[in-house]
């Protein structure tokens, strides 16, 4: 995931917060018998890197691409078609008062979006319903085509790409759900939608068994 070699001072850094979180620079030039200005490169360098993060006034923690890695250990041998969810879809055509009623009913943070042939175009999130209905006109009636996220600007994942890979791009682009996307005869479908709670819940073994991942629900 890396494309830069640590050196054994900044992977014992990594260590040491790991252990110690929170941990002041201090802290950390003490237990490493240096100076604190000695160690300011490589804690800028690791905070870059996002395997530590730093809270002003607090110290520093681990960070996101840290998090992402350890838990990706756990999810060796795992498919995105082995912890997905089944698609919530809503029609490019459909308005932006059913796309909101749909986020509501189905209880999630975004819908995919398909085309009268039931083809994966794009996603609609809550965000973008929000920017539309917030500021006094009425834009219930409003085309979700209008609002929509199109293709090839949706980060998306297969069902036969690695679980542990999904959380990668979850945490590279700071998303919460991806969609799962199959191509069928030169046709590419909303499979499924794949989310950070649901790799969560698998790595602290309490997922339920994936629904079905055919269909879904259509608004």
């Amino acid at each position: 995931m890396l494309a830069i070699e640590l050196t054994a001072r900044q992977s014992e850094i990594v260590r040491l917060v790991e252990l110690h979180a929170p941990i002041t620079g201090e802290q950390l030039a003490g237990m490493l018998g240096v100076s604190r200005p000695t160690l300011r490169s490589d804690l800028a360098l690791l905070v870059m890197l996002g395997l530590i993060d730093a809270k002003p006034k607090v110290g520093y923690f681990p960070g996101p691409a840290r998090t992402a890695r350890t838990a990706s250990q756990g999810l060796a041998g795992c498919k995105v078609k082995d912890v997905m969810a089944v698609p919530v879809s809503v029609g490019e055509h459909s308005s932006v008062h059913d796309a909101v009623v749909a986020l509501f009913t189905e209880n999630v943070e975004e819908l995919i979006v398909v085309d009268r042939e039931q083809r994966f175009t794009g996603i609609v999130t809550a965000k973008d319903l929000l920017k539309v209905t917030v500021g006094g006109a009425d834009a219930s009636a409003l085309p979700v085509s209008l609002v929509m996220t199109r293709v090839p600007n949706v980060v998306t994942v297969s069902p036969e790409d690695d679980a542990a890979e999904a959380l990668r791009l979850m945490f590279a682009h700071e998303l919460d759900c991806l969609p799962v996307v199959r191509e069928r005869n030169g046709v590419r479908e909303a499979a499924g939608r794949v989310t950070v709670r649901h790799i969560a819940g698998l790595l602290a073994g309490s997922l339920q068994p994936p629904a079905p991942h055919e269909g879904g629900r259509s608004w």
